[in-house]
């Protein structure tokens, strides 16, 4: 005789707890011929609502797939939300997932490692992807999104540092939401300046997070930008759970 299956114990959701999900290593093929290394995380058991492609800070300054905003989206939005979570390491890029192949691009190059990111969202049957972009990542959805098939863009810390005018302006008449999240203590590139940047482009928009810095350091940022995150992907999942599994 079987014995039941007893209801796991609740967690709190917090710091670097993983909640159930279906994880696979995947691999991304750039049409320029380079392998990158990903992992795709889907609800354990529903279809998701809604699809996230994580675009990673600058590897140059330790950015990868495992940064930790990126890295704990995945830990919880497929169980608290129902989203699917696709990360990657850009070009050039090594984490515990392994090295993908190539050079650093300077945010031109990783214009192949989205396309592939995006294709392989297509290729499993996806629901159409928002692209979340921490800091560097903001960079490359910028520039290189703009005509793609995806839901929206939240941009994460952006700080406009490769982003010219003119590829700002282009997202100006942007049929998908562009929604940028920007610390009010940011070391980059502070609210008021965003504003003052992103006018060319009015249908962007700025949120502001009081007390917030670049580096969402700490639970009370993470729960901030991960709500931010799923206001725009997946609004029925709100508020976030704070414990798991929910009440």
């Amino acid at each position: 005789m079987s014995l039941p299956v007893p209801d796991p114990a609740p967690v709190d959701v917090r710091g670097g707890v993983e909640l159930p999900a279906r994880r696979t290593d995947v691999e991304l093929r750039t049409d320029d011929g380079l392998v990158l290394v990903g992992e795709l995380a889907l609800p354990l058991e529903h279809e998701p609502v809604a699809t996230i492609v994580a675009l990673h800070p600058l590897p140059t300054a330790g950015g990868f797939m495992d940064s930790h905003v990126l890295r704990k989206a995945a830990a919880r939005l497929p169980a608290l939300a129902d989203v699917a979570v696709l990360r990657f390491n850009f070009r050039g890029v090594s984490s515990p997932r392994g090295r993908s192949e190539g050079t650093f691009g300077e945010g031109v190059a990783e214009a192949a490692d989205l396309r592939a990111a995006l294709a392989l969202v297509a290729e499993r049957g996806l629901p159409r992807p928002w692209l979340v972009g921490w800091s560097f990542g903001t960079e490359v959805a910028l520039k290189h999104a703009r005509g793609l098939d995806v839901a929206g863009l939240v941009l994460l810390s952006p700080p406009l540092h490769r982003t010219t005018d003119a590829e700002l302006a282009a997202w100006g008449d942007a049929d998908v939401p562009v929604v940028a999240v920007v610390p009010e203590l940011d070391d980059y590139l502070r609210p008021e300046e965003a504003r003052r940047r992103f006018a060319i482009a009015p249908r962007v928009e700025v949120v502001a997070v009081e007390g917030g810095k670049h580096l969402w350091v700490g639970e009370k940022q993470t729960s901030q930008v991960l709500t931010e995150v799923v206001r725009r992907v997946a609004p029925g999942a709100l508020p976030l759970p704070t414990r798991w599994p929910a009440a």
